[in-house]
């Protein structure tokens, strides 16, 4: 984002500031990239209609719809509250997803709540401004007959069979970020103490127990690293990686998962994040507490975790018919009242 030094400073804020992810980071380049170039457009001598009548821009009278010629610089740190209502109906005009647009909207929300702080404006424009309502929808989850035959499909009799195997049992043993996963190094896994080393999202780190099948899986795909002939040619940090001996790729994990995906007759919709979803989902029915859980999966907050209580509801049903007094009662329950 060169062109608007404005936004490289936010950027470079949340890099080296922040130290949120280059994914992370890419993503709200994007979003203010296209939000820059709305404005931009808005910014476009307008012609007066045949009847003298100025053009209609969502019946509001906004100073970026009537700037000419203006630097879009210029009309980022202008930006009123009716500036961004037009962004956000301009793509609600594009069908763009609530989920989409709320991360558009939130983009803003800290690009213009970073501008207050550094003194480039002195209120926000978005602060007025709702986020759309969303649906929500619980992750997707696999039970523990799907973990299991996934986690076996791959052929462990070879380095490359084994290393997906790794990859899947290392997954669901540890709740991982695919994007964590392909971050291991060698030296990350402590096959003494069973944990690992991981790498977290705003380069958090933490350590966390691996248990000891995933364990077995990764010194299985070591011992083939190990006695391949093209090993000193290999990536010597990196814990999986691809066929050339470079570390793997997030986007490798998602084919590879594809493939075994397709072979047990799975949903082709799940993804390496399911693995996640469903190792969180699994200890919490197992009697996990939830803080704990938390720490597991690097959640900064609490509530992040809390979405996979909801899909312990059965679990909680069961255990409280188990243990409460009054669900032991033999007596049958008297007919309900007729209104």
């Amino acid at each position: 984002m060169q062109d608007y030094p404005i936004i490289q400073e936010f950027l470079d804020y949340l890099n080296y500031e922040k130290h949120f992810s280059s994914h992370t980071t890419k993503c709200y380049c994007a979003d203010l990239k296209q939000y820059a170039d709305f404005l931009g457009t808005q910014s476009e001598p307008h012609t007066q209609t045949d009847q003298g009548s100025p053009p209609d821009y969502h019946q509001t009278q906004s100073p970026v719809a009537t700037a000419v010629a203006v630097d879009v610089a210029t009309l980022l740190v202008q930006a009123d509250v009716t500036t961004i209502r037009a962004f956000m109906s301009e793509l609600t005009q594009k069908n763009y997803s609530k989920s989409t647009t709320a991360r558009k909207l939130a983009t803003l929300r800290s690009f213009y709540k970073f501008l207050v702080r550094r003194g480039h404006i002195e209120t926000s424009p978005v602060t007025a401004i709702r986020t759309p309502k969303q649906e929500k929808k619980l992750p997707r989850c696999l039970d523990l007959s799907q973990i299991t035959t996934l986690l076996n499909c791959p052929d462990t009799n070879n380095m490359l069979g084994a290393r997906d195997r790794a990859i899947l049992e290392t997954l669901y043993s540890s709740g991982l970020r695919v994007s964590e996963l392909v971050s291991l190094n060698l030296s990350d896994v402590d096959f003494l103490g069973e944990t690992l080393h991981i790498r977290g999202k705003g380069k958090k780190e933490r350590v966390s127990p691996i248990g000891s099948t995933a364990l077995q899986a990764i010194q299985r795909y070591l011992s083939f690293r190990d006695a391949d002939p093209r090993k000193e040619n290999f990536n010597q940090q990196a814990l999986f990686i691809n066929k050339h001996g470079q570390r793997l790729s997030t986007r490798s994990v998602r084919r590879k998962l594809d493939k075994y995906l397709l072979q047990v007759g799975l949903d082709p919709r799940i993804s390496p994040h399911t693995l996640r979803h469903s190792f969180a989902t699994h200890m919490l029915n197992n009697g996990a507490d939830l803080r704990v859980v938390q720490e597991l999966l690097g959640h900064q907050s609490l509530s992040t975790t809390q979405v996979y209580t909801h899909l312990t509801t059965n679990k909680m049903k069961q255990v409280y018919d188990q243990a409460h007094p009054r669900t032991q009662e033999s007596e049958s329950l008297p007919e309900p009242h007729q209104f």
